[in-house]
């Protein structure tokens, strides 16, 4: 008989294994049918594209991956806006309502969370064809995974420059707990 260790070890290459195996099927989508083509967009047969990314986030929560980090880069806008933000939000808002949809059409939604943001936010007014960096204010949303729909936390003053009313203002750490609480994660003991 081999020790407790060994046996782990043998495990650990098992599931290594397995998860070498499920790749190729994973990454197939020829039996997607064309109404998932439809809802993401041509940009899902790309690969590497946000939308074939969050179509192969669909396809791991459905085969129980219980965490899928799925970005776009780019969004530093300094310069270029008029045509970068609108290359972006293209590239990204069609396959993010994909992505939600899709969830919630196979039932995956309710137990799926999707949170969406970014490390800061932005300022409203111009710096000569970009936008600043911006620490005090930002948006982030979630969606399914228990977050209770419509609720909205916070609100900024007419310029998007400060909180409006500081009782009002949400800190990320407490944007972690809430995420955290729907997953069913002690977030006190992070």
């Amino acid at each position: 008989l081999a020790d407790a260790e060994t046996h782990s070890r043998i495990e650990q290459y098992e599931m290594a294994f397995k998860m070498q195996m499920s790749v190729p099927e994973l990454s197939d989508f020829s039996n997607e049918p064309q109404s998932t083509w439809d809802l993401y967009g041509p940009d899902a047969k790309i690969p590497g594209s946000f939308a074939y990314n969050c179509l192969m986030a669909r396809r791991l929560a459905e085969r129980g991956v219980r965490f899928t980090q799925v970005y776009q880069r780019g969004w530093d806008f300094h310069g270029q806006l008029d045509r970068d933000m609108n290359k972006l939000c293209g590239a990204t808002d069609r396959a993010t309502y994909a992505l939600i949809t899709d969830l919630k059409q196979r039932g995956l939604l309710d137990h799926t969370l999707v949170m969406w943001g970014g490390e800061f936010g932005r300022t409203t007014y111009s710096q000569g064809s970009g936008r600043d960096h911006h620490a005090k204010c930002f948006t982030s949303w979630m969606a399914g995974g228990g977050v209770k729909g419509g609720t909205r936390h916070g609100q900024t003053d007419d310029f998007a420059f400060n909180v409006q009313n500081e009782e009002d203002k949400v800190h990320p750490r407490d944007l972690i707990a809430t995420a955290c609480h729907c997953l069913g994660v002690d977030s006190d003991h992070l």
